[in-house]
């Protein structure tokens, strides 16, 4: 196979105009079969902008074609492809797996194609239900604390933006194949190779629903409403779950794919002995900007048909804090994520099409457990999560609060401004950046896109000060890059607190826990930060169940090949 590397295209170009560069770079008559792999934005001659391709290419004879192909740009490669260690199980043994969320979710997909007919148990419901309880929350107040936007099939995933991209590193073929059975189940093919692909929660709604499908086409079992309220040990290995406090579903193979905010699950887990540990996470706010300013930053135009809303991605460092942009949402909403009585969180949302006229991101800053606690506690970051949740909902009494950055910087740094980096009283027929280019303002008028109610509140009273100033500094930080970033108008909402699991649930090599044939898995477990590595992680840990039951405890990795 022959790769193509740094192919660069006008945005506006044509697919005969992508195959003529192709057959130029490789000297060839005829176009070949090719696979775009990657494709990503180049923006460094804005308004100029192009596309810029890795790709794939099968050709006839194709040592000679790369004897005389232009050799800068083409190298040749091994093709590999994902396989799962074990297919057409006909045994009797049935994995149990506990979570709907991208791990779990995954992890059942994989064994079911297998043959391994797994149970999956969700304690919230289906996507359909879940979706009308949601949406029942943000009209009117009232909250289902069992299906809500954290809990429920898909897991909190659902309603985001159906961000795919990763910085996992993948040598085992894990991501493609996450991105591939999303195709297959409907996601747009573009996914495959887009550079930031995203699915968009109203598309990913379907797709979940496909994947229920196949699961259940395929032998396994899906039951909702099944909060796993036990583990059944023997020996010190898994012998089982009850299930809502009465039933009892026998196995030998748990995976434990909680989602991040399964606090009442982290708790049991804990009164049962399971080994667990406080880990580094991060909290902060929702940050909107009107979608043009983000556009003209990134792309040198208010809007660009092709690509659309434009993203961005900022980090910066803060005495000796790390503060980025998270879970950014071009053209999204903001919404009200809680999934606790009097307790209040956020999370950002965008449909496939992005078409709101709102950015939002989360800008988080890092925390370890010394700043929740003394280390000892595995559950010191689920109480300090609460604490700003509380706050949070005090100060919006029950409504997301909002505040605008100005209001909030004067709050927490009196009188240190940084005229600088702030655009805000400018004239708005000459906005400006410290390079002198055009760059759009924000109004004073900005109004939020928020799914949920809303009210003006002291959101700069949520976090420990010391965190909110880091915050302010870096969103001035960032106003170098994004000029009106940090503009006065700007809104805060609060408060981002479920960036991550503060939990990491321990396992081994083998991914397992001290409790034999117990496997942790995915974001609430503490080894995963999004959709895909979720995802991967699933798939992870279905390869190893797989293989330990097929060859058995010992043998499998002499039989699989797979390597951990």
């Amino acid at each position: 196979m022959l790769r193509i590397s740094q192919l660069k295209l006008p945005i506006t170009h044509t697919k005969e105009e992508l195959e003529q560069k192709i057959r130029k770079v490789l000297r060839l008559s005829k176009t070949p079969s090719y696979t775009i792999l990657r494709r990503s934005v180049d923006a460094r001659k804005k308004p100029e902008l192009f596309f810029q391709y890795s790709i794939d290419v099968e050709a006839e004879k194709e040592d000679q074609v790369y004897k005389r192909c232009d050799r800068k740009q083409v190298m040749q490669m091994e093709r590999s492809e994902y396989h799962f260690p074990v297919q057409g199980y006909q045994g009797k043994e049935r994995p149990v797996i506990i979570g709907a969320g991208p791990a779990g979710l995954f992890c059942c997909y994989m064994l079911a194609e297998a043959g391994f007919k797994p149970v999956l148990l969700e304690r919230g419901k289906s996507v359909e239900e879940r979706t009308c309880d949601v949406r029942k929350f943000w009209e009117t107040g009232v909250l289902d604390t069992q299906s809500n936007v954290q809990f429920g099939e898909g897991g909190a995933g659902t309603f985001s933006d159906g961000k795919l991209n990763t910085l996992v590193k993948d040598k085992s073929g894990r991501n493609r194949k996450v991105l591939s059975i999303f195709v297959r189940e409907g996601a747009p093919e573009e996914i495959l190779y887009d550079y930031k692909p995203h699915i968009g929660t109203d598309v990913l709604y379907h797709v979940i629903q496909n994947m229920r499908k196949t699961i259940l086409e395929n032998g396994g079992e899906i039951r909702f409403q099944s909060k796993v309220t036990d583990l059944l040990i023997e020996n010190g290995r898994i012998a089982g779950v009850e299930i809502n406090n009465h039933e009892t579903l026998k196995a030998s193979y748990v995976v434990l794919a909680p989602g991040h905010s399964a606090r009442d699950t982290f708790a049991a887990l804990q009164k049962m002995k399971v080994p667990m540990e406080p880990k580094p996470f991060a909290v902060g706010f929702r940050v909107e900007h009107p979608q043009k300013l983000i556009n003209h930053a990134q792309y040198g135009m208010d809007e660009n048909e092709i690509l659309g809303s434009a993203p961005y991605k900022l980090t910066a460092s803060v005495g000796g804090r790390g503060v980025y942009s998270f879970c950014m949402c071009p053209g999204g909403y903001v919404v009200n994520a809680s999934s606790e009585e009097g307790h209040l969180a956020v999370n950002g949302m965008s449909y496939y099409k992005r078409d709101s006229k709102n950015a939002n991101s989360a800008v988080i800053i890092t925390i370890d457990p010394s700043d929740y606690g003394d280390g000892t506690d595995p559950l010191s970051g689920v109480a300090f999560q609460r604490e700003l949740e509380r706050r949070a909902y005090l100060e919006g009494n029950g409504r997301v609060p909002v505040e605008r950055l100005g209001t909030f910087r004067e709050a927490v740094l009196p009188g240190e401004a940084d005229e600088k980096t702030d655009v805000s009283g400018t004239d708005a027929s000459q906005p400006f950046d410290r390079k002198g280019k055009c760059a759009e303002h924000v109004p004073p008028d900005f109004s939020p896109c928020i799914k949920g109610a809303w009210a003006f509140g002291k959101v700069h009273d949520i976090l420990p000060k010391e965190l909110s100033r880091d915050f302010v500094r870096g969103m001035e930080d960032f106003s170098r890059v994004i000029p009106g970033f940090s503009d006065s108008s700007v809104l805060i909402e609060g408060v981002e607190s479920r960036t991550s699991s503060p939990v990491r649930i321990l396992r081994d090599e083998r991914l397992e826990s001290d409790i034999r044939g117990l496997f942790p898995c995915g974001e609430g477990a503490g080894y995963a930060g999004g959709i895909t590595s979720a995802a991967m992680d699933g798939i992870k840990v279905a390869e190893e169940i797989a293989g330990r039951i097929a060859y058995g405890e010992q043998k499998q990795d002499a039989q699989t090949g797979y390597q951990k």
